[in-house]
């Protein structure tokens, strides 16, 4: 796999990671075993990027990847995020004494000495614009509870106002054909500040695998269920803030364009792969199989000029005003 610089953070990524919301258990059920079976599968693809969050089935996430770590010979980076668990919940997860107990409950989950990572999860933008969780950040830096940090944001607002931010390491922000705002408003920005891009929902929910129909379910504990229509948190995280209804049509309009030789989901990843901004995408996997056709995207060559032109004009024209939620 492709290596890429992970901003300033000194490690270099395998550009297709691995997201692991789904091992925490809100895409549907996984088992344990199921789990290790698709950190092991990534791990042997050459994916060495596994993003987490304290919330994902309320720590289960991040205790399989710590299992898995005991047993993983290869240099591994985990990202984690925080501000969403719910003791205390709501703006006390924002306290020093709140942000550093979650820290310390994802390093004994974990079952490291200090995170990799850690990423502020989607809080509040008046949060971020008063910049007392930053001071926190730094304090636990200092600590050596964590080697870096950086933020999770849901619109570019937001993402601006964290490259104000001293010593901040990274990004995740949702990007992929659907949401392609990004472009214009961030990379630049982001590649002059050398803070990485992480790069989530590259397939919008599983919209851009170009498999689904308006009679798909999902299971009631798949959050492209429960949050449909943004019920539950951000409408934007599921489905890229698009109707389902909406994105299947607007998913199979695509189809024509894939190139010869390539399914769907590889041509949106490598769509993403594109960006030189963009250090690391991290789809997430239910099954092995999943695992080894995501990471494949890394092996592709860039998608045209004029395939790219296409895309772009497919967005402005036929996507972009559909988008709901910040953005």
């Amino acid at each position: 796999m492709q290596r890429r610089p992970l901003g300033s953070t000194g490690f270099e990524a395998g550009e297709v990671g691995l997201g692991t919301w789904q091992i925490g258990g809100d895409w549907g059920e996984v088992t344990e075993e199921e789990a290790q079976q698709i950190l092991r599968a990534a791990a042997e693809e050459g994916t060495n990027f596994f993003d987490t969050a304290d919330v994902y089935g309320a720590g289960r996430s991040e205790t399989i990847i710590g299992q898995f770590l005991k047993e993983c010979r290869e240099e591994v980076f985990v990202a984690t995020k925080l501000g969403r668990f719910s003791d205390p919940g709501g703006p006390e997860n924002f306290t020093k004494d709140a942000m550093t107990r979650h820290t310390e409950a994802s390093l004994r989950r974990l079952g490291v000495e200090a995170l990799d990572l850690t990423q502020l999860h989607c809080i509040p933008t008046e949060a971020l614009r008063n910049g007392e969780v930053f001071d926190t950040l730094r304090d636990l830096k200092g600590a050596g509870k964590i080697r870096q940090f950086g933020a999770s944001v849901e619109s570019m607002e937001e993402a601006l106002l964290c490259l104000e931010q001293e010593e901040l390491a990274s990004l995740q922000i949702i990007f992929n054909i659907f949401r392609q705002k990004p472009i214009r408003t961030l990379f630049d920005r982001a590649k002059a500040k050398n803070v990485a891009l992480i790069v989530r929902l590259p397939l919008a929910s599983g919209l851009l695998a170009g498999k689904f129909s308006r009679e798909t379910q999902f299971p009631p504990s798949d959050h492209r269920n429960y949050n449909a229509d943004g019920e539950a948190f951000n409408v934007g995280e599921t489905f890229a803030g698009l109707p389902f209804e909406v994105g299947v049509e607007k998913a199979d309009a695509l189809k024509p364009l894939v190139p010869e030789g390539m399914t769907m989901a590889q041509m949106a990843l490598r769509w993403c792969l594109d960006f030189d901004a963009v250090s690391v995408i991290i789809p997430g996997a239910k099954s092995r199989d999943q695992v080894r056709a995501n990471a494949s995207a890394s092996r592709l060559p860039p998608l045209s000029d004029d395939l790219h032109r296409q895309l772009r004009a497919f967005y402005e024209e036929e996507v972009a005003e559909r988008i709901r939620g910040p953005y």
